[in-house]
């Protein structure tokens, strides 16, 4: 059944399924208080009103909703933001670690590079497998086509990923996810302590990578996406740092501005402050403690 509803609304206009991603973002705000806590407090903790937090409701439910159309349906209208910078990397022969946060639509980032550049620039994508069998299956064709591949969270994965940045080609991922433990390190983000991943600038310092700040916005009424490309500026000396604390630092702060650029679009209700699985129990209750501050 469910993978013929996917097909279904893969078939629906973007309008129409960024209105029903608007329904189901209110519908889980109003059933699941834990959510509302959620969104509120993380939009309070990094400096945000309320009132953009409950814009968020809305984006976040279409998030969901667009997701048959942008995997398996046809072409949506797409606008760029700083495509020169794509170019200059192509004309220096490097490798380009693409870094976004969870914001606006990150899925058509990766899609419009590969569009645009993909014989120029394949792109190789990070990604957690879904753990339904149907849903795994429908995402790993929707993700594999010309000039984008995908690499699964394990080791393979990431020597896949160092193998394409050594090719000079780009690698995409979200490095405000919460990575498993001894994968990361205490930064702050948005001021308050967060597990942040050390794989992204091991990547980056591994295969001397240069790093473009992407994120994908979500016009309204469903006009389609508009993606923005920024320099990735880690300090005065220009230079990520050999250091795993303050590169996380300086990656945690690049998201921070790309987050300030469209706040109400940041899944805020994302759990990025919690404290990863099979953290050492003092550890963990430290975290927790921390959450509830």
């Amino acid at each position: 059944m469910y993978p013929s509803l996917f097909r279904f609304l893969s078939r629906l206009p973007l309008p129409v399924l960024h209105a029903l991603g608007w329904a189901l973002g209110w519908l889980s705000f109003g059933l699941s208080s834990r959510y509302r806590r959620k969104l509120f407090e993380h939009a309070r903790l990094a400096g945000f009103p309320r009132s953009v937090a409950l814009a968020s409701v809305a984006e976040a439910g279409k998030m969901v909703t667009e997701l048959p159309r942008l995997w398996l349906g046809g072409p949506v209208h797409l606008e760029w933001d700083g495509m020169a910078l794509v170019e200059e990397v192509i004309a220096d022969g490097s490798g380009v670690l693409f870094l976004t946060p969870h914001l606006g639509c990150f899925e058509i980032t990766a899609q419009l590079v590969a569009q645009r550049f993909g014989d120029r620039l394949p792109i190789t994508v990070l990604y957690r497998p879904a753990r339904q069998p149907w849903l795994r299956d429908i995402m790993e064709t929707a993700r594999s086509r010309p000039g984008l591949s995908t690499a699964p969270t394990t080791l393979a994965g990431v020597k896949q990923l160092i193998k394409a940045l050594k090719q000079h080609q780009g690698v995409g991922l979200l490095p405000d996810q919460v990575p498993p433990e001894g994968q990361g390190v205490w930064a702050p983000f948005f001021g308050r302590d967060a597990y942040t991943m050390t794989l992204s600038a091991r990547l980056a310092l591994t295969a001397g990578a240069r790093v473009l700040l992407i994120w994908g916005e979500r016009l309204s009424w469903g006009r389609g996406y508009r993606v923005h490309l920024r320099p990735f500026r880690p300090g005065a000396g220009g230079q990520m740092s050999q250091d795993p604390l303050e590169a996380a630092q300086q990656i945690n702060a690049a998201m921070e501005s790309l987050v300030r650029e469209c706040p109400a679009q940041y899944l805020w209700s994302y759990d990025r402050y919690k404290a990863p699985a099979g953290i050492s129990h003092a550890a963990r209750l430290q975290a927790e403690k921390a959450q509830d501050s």
